[in-house]
C-alpha cells in the first residue's frame, strides 16, 4: 500500500502530504470544502477559474483559519467536484494547515454518463464492488490527477443521497463506500436522503461498524423533527451538525443546533458530536457559501457554551471526535 497509513505503527491520518501523526491534527474543520465545482463548469465561457487567483483567495483564508487555531482541514467533496490533490498540495505545504481530501461520488444527479451506464446484462446500475474498487485505489494507491498519475491518499469516503432517498445508483454508491472503508480503515461520510437511520443501516448491512461512519445533514429541520441525531447517536455513528451558520427554511438555526449540541452531550453522546459549516472556499458554478473556516470554533461553540456545553466537550467535538474519526484503522 504505497503512500498508505496502513503501514505506520503509531495511529495516522491520511493528508494530501501523506499521513501524518493523528495527534497532530489540533482543531478541525470536519466537513468543509476549497474548491467546489459544478461539473462541466471548468469549461463554462462565462466563469472563471484561474487557479492563481484560487490558490490566493484559499491561501487567505486557510491562513486565517490557522491564526484562528485551526490546524486541520478536510475537503469532503469527493472525486467530480472540483478537487485538485496538486493545489491542495501547494497549499498545505505554504500555509502549513493539513488538507485531507476525500474519494467518492454522490449524488447521482451529480455523476457522469460513464458512471451511469449499465454495466451489466440484464442492465443495472454499477455494482457497489465497481465503486468499491474505484475508492479504494484512490485511499491504497493515491487520488488521481485526471489522466497524469496518482498522488497522496485519500482520507475519507464520501458519498450523498438525493433528499427524496436513495436511488439504486446511490445505494450501490452507499455500499461500495462502506466496502472501501472497511477494506482501507477509513471512515465513511454518508449525507443522507429522506430517512437517516435507514441510510446508515445500508453501510452497516456492509459490516462497516458504526463508529467509522459519519451521517451528515443531521441539522435538517426534517432530521431533527424525526429524532435523528440522537437516534444516529444511539447507534454508534457520528452525528455530522454541518450547516452551522446558515440560516434557511430547511435547516434549524444556530441557536436550535447548539441546544441540540448540549442535549446530545447530556445525553451521553458527546463522543458522536461533529460540527462544520459546509464552507466553500470558492465556489464555481453553483451559489457561494463563504463562512470563514473558524466559524464553528470562534463563534458557535461560544454560542453552545453559553447554553451549558463544558469547555472540556467543547474540545472533545473541536478536536478529539475528528482525530477519532479520521484516524486510519487497522482492517486486519
Amino acid at each position: 500500500m504505497k503512500g498508505s497509513a496502513m503501514t505506520a505503527t503509531s495511529p495516522t491520518v491520511n493528508t494530501v502530504l501523506g499521513p501524518v501523526p493523528a495527534d497532530d491534527l489540533g482543531v478541525v474543520a470536519v466537513h468543509e470544502a476549497l474548491l467546489s465545482v459544478v461539473p462541466g463548469a471548468e469549461h463554462a465561457y462565462d466563469l472563471s477559474l484561474d487557479r492563481a487567483e484560487v490558490f490566493a483567495i484559499l491561501t487567505r483564508k486557510l491562513a486565517a483559519f490557522r491564526n484562528q487555531g485551526g490546524r486541520t482541514i478536510v475537503d469532503s467533496t469527493g472525486m467530480f467536484h472540483g478537487r485538485d490533490v496538486r493545489l491542495y498540495e501547494a497549499l498545505s505545504r505554504s500555509t502549513g494547515v493539513h488538507i485531507v481530501a476525500s474519494t467518492g461520488m454522490g449524488p447521482e444527479e451529480t455523476l457522469g454518463g460513464y458512471f451511469l451506464t449499465p454495466q451489466t446484462n440484464p442492465p443495472t446500475p454499477w455494482p457497489a464492488q465497481k465503486f468499491a474498487d474505484l475508492f479504494t485505489k484512490e485511499v491504497t494507491e493515491g487520488m488521481v490527477v485526471p489522466r497524469v498519475e496518482r498522488r497522496g491518499p485519500a482520507g475519507l469516503v464520501t458519498t450523498a443521497a438525493d433528499h427524496a432517498g436513495p436511488t439504486a445508483t446511490e445505494e450501490s454508491l452507499f455500499r461500495g463506500a462502506a466496502r472501501t472503508a472497511l477494506a482501507t480503515g477509513v471512515p465513511m461520510s454518508l449525507r443522507y436522503g429522506a430517512d437517516a437511520v435507514r441510510d446508515l443501516r445500508i453501510a452497516l448491512d456492509e459490516g462497516l461498524p458504526a463508529a467509522r461512519v459519519v451521517v451528515g445533514g443531521l441539522d435538517r429541520r426534517d432530521a431533527v423533527a424525526a429524532g435523528a441525531p440522537l437516534a444516529i447517536a444511539r447507534a454508534g455513528a457520528y452525528v455530522a451538525l454541518d450547516h452551522v451558520g446558515s440560516e434557511d427554511d430547511a435547516h434549524v438555526s444556530d441557536r436550535e443546533r447548539a441546544a441540540l449540541v448540549v442535549d446530545l452531550a447530556e445525553a451521553g453522546h458527546v463522543d458522536r458530536i461533529l460540527l462544520s459549516c459546509n464552507a466553500i472556499g470558492v465556489a464555481v458554478g453553483l451559489p457561494d457559501h463563504d463562512l470563514p473556516y473558524g466559524y464553528v470554533a470562534s463563534t458557535f461553540v461560544p454560542l453552545a457554551t453559553s447554553l451549558g456545553l463544558s469547555d472540556e466537550d467543547a474540545r472533545r467535538v473541536l478536536v478529539d471526535n475528528p482525530r477519532n474519526l479520521l484516524t486510519v484503522r487497522s482492517t486486519s
